[in-house]
């Protein structure tokens, strides 16, 4: 039972990747990653092979599929993608999009706790025009005290131009990703299109910290007491540190929640691509309607091996992740949560919806969330001679009713998409809050369901991207056929 136990102990549902990378317009590359020209690797990479095909036979989810001869003479990460199951097959939602391998485990293990070298911005690409090959970059959030918003960037700005060049389909993924200092031209909405302005921001990306639990707020309107939380990233706490400092920052909101009597639960989960089980488990704790550590808040599935070995022992009851008891628990109070979703929002976000279902009504607004019902694990070497990480699937996840069926995403009950001109985090008047609140009160707004500014074609968004995982959109030129 030793490989199960390593694998339980360490599960993730985790869908981030490193950096803010940009997107294609698809969710999924073309093709995997080309092989290597060298046809004898050296003595380093076939120790580093052997390793990597030990471990994905092991525990790999779907290491029935693996090739029973895989060609072992290439580099390491071509051999990786090689024996994904089904990896360059798009017609198949059941296939791995989601493994990946980075030469450096530290620097993984580091992105998935929320630390990075970054400018602090999360956004989305748009064509500055329908029929344009222009590119224009607005800015979704900015995180607290990164070098961005020290520059004064904020939610709702217009980038057209990085280092004094206009962005454009065939060079905006490397001008927006691979400097370290930026010059950010900034444009506007003017009579419905987008100008140009005179304003530049400098920024200097810097390893930094994100704390997930971006914002919270409590509104009375008549007698609906409407708690919102916008949390971005499931990290118990910061990256190296023992101490769960964000997950205590969730309970502490849920405390107030509790003491304002909140009736009803704005969870905005837009920009979440996912993180740690155990945050989700303890978020859901302080949500669900009639729980407690006897209900299940979520079953595993692990590869056929896996699955034996556990029988044999006896020891099903450990594929169960139940409910904790929590104090600060406020479903005594709700009968429904309304979550914000968009095509990022996944994985641990999806498992918080998936595992509230069977037990209060979750309306979802936005988008389509991405689509991930499956966890994975960081493996590394535990004797440190190797220095590459993986994050490979191990476990396929389903709910007390028994229910896995959102490899496609879930469909938002009220379909929205965030416009051009959007209103800052917490204003009433934001679209997607601003639709929840008028579904909570029984009113409505054309002003607030409207949507504001020119509609321009979406190419994707930096928080889609950190949902496929860090060998996601390796094709970045979105015109490409």
């Amino acid at each position: 039972m030793k490989l199960f136990w390593n694998v339980r102990s360490q599960a993730w549902i985790v869908a981030v990747g490193v950096g803010l990378w940009m997107t294609g317009c698809k969710k999924e590359p073309d093709l995997a990653p080309e092989p290597s020209v060298t046809s004898t690797p050296s003595k380093a990479d076939q120790s580093v092979n052997n390793w990597i095909l030990e471990n994905m036979r092991a525990v790999y989810y779907w290491n029935d599929k693996i090739p029973a001869n895989p060609d072992t003479t290439l580099a390491p990460e071509s051999l990786f993608y090689s024996l994904l199951y089904d990896y360059n097959n798009s017609a198949n939602p059941e296939r791995d999009r989601f493994s990946w391998i980075q030469p450096n485990v530290e620097e993984l293990k580091s992105s998935l706790s929320g630390e990075e070298k970054t400018t602090g911005l999360e956004v989305k690409y748009y064509l500055r025009a329908q029929g344009s090959t222009d590119v224009i970059i607005q800015v979704l959030y900015v995180l607290p005290g990164s070098p961005a918003a020290k520059a004064g960037l904020k939610r709702g700005d217009i980038i057209t131009a990085v280092n004094g060049q206009k962005l454009t389909t065939s060079n905006y993924a490397s001008l927006a990703n691979e400097p370290t200092t930026f010059n950010y031209g900034l444009g506007k909405v003017e009579s419905g299109k987008i100008v140009d302005t005179q304003t530049v921001k400098i920024v200097t990306a810097e390893v930094f910290q994100q704390n997930p639990v971006f914002l919270d707020s409590v509104y009375t309107i008549g007698s609906k007491r409407i708690g919102y939380l916008v949390y971005n990233q499931f990290i118990p706490g910061p990256n190296g540190s023992t101490t769960p400092t964000y997950d205590q920052k969730l309970e502490q909101i849920f405390t107030k929640f509790k003491a304002r009597g909140v009736n009803e639960l704005v969870l905005d989960l837009r920009y979440n691509p996912g993180g740690y089980v155990s945050s989700s488990v303890k978020l859901a704790s302080m949500i669900g309607k009639g729980i407690d550590n006897t209900k299940t808040f979520y079953r595993t599935e692990y590869n056929k091996d896996l699955m034996a070995e556990i029988e044999q022992e006896g020891q099903t009851n450990d594929l169960v992740t139940r409910f904790q008891n929590k104090s600060q628990n406020i479903g005594s109070n709700l009968s429904r949560v309304f979550v914000l979703t968009s095509g990022g929002t996944a994985s641990a976000s999806e498992l918080i919806i998936n595992g509230l279902k069977p037990f209060m009504s979750v309306i979802t607004i936005g988008e389509t969330t991405y689509g991930k019902n499956v966890g994975s694990i960081t493996i590394e070497d535990e004797t440190g001679k190797i220095k590459w990480g993986m994050q490979p699937i191990v476990f396929k996840s389903f709910n007390a009713l028994n229910q896995s069926d959102y490899s496609t995403g879930f469909k938002p009950t009220i379909a929205k998409s965030e416009p051009l001109e959007v209103k800052q985090l917490g204003d009433l008047e934001e679209m997607y809050l601003g639709t929840a609140i008028a579904q909570i009160t029984g009113t409505s707004s054309a002003r607030i369901s409207a949507d504001r500014g020119p509609q321009l074609p979406v190419l994707g968004s930096s928080v889609e991207r950190r949902a496929g995982g860090s060998n996601m959109f390796d094709d970045l030129n979105p015109l490409k056929p």
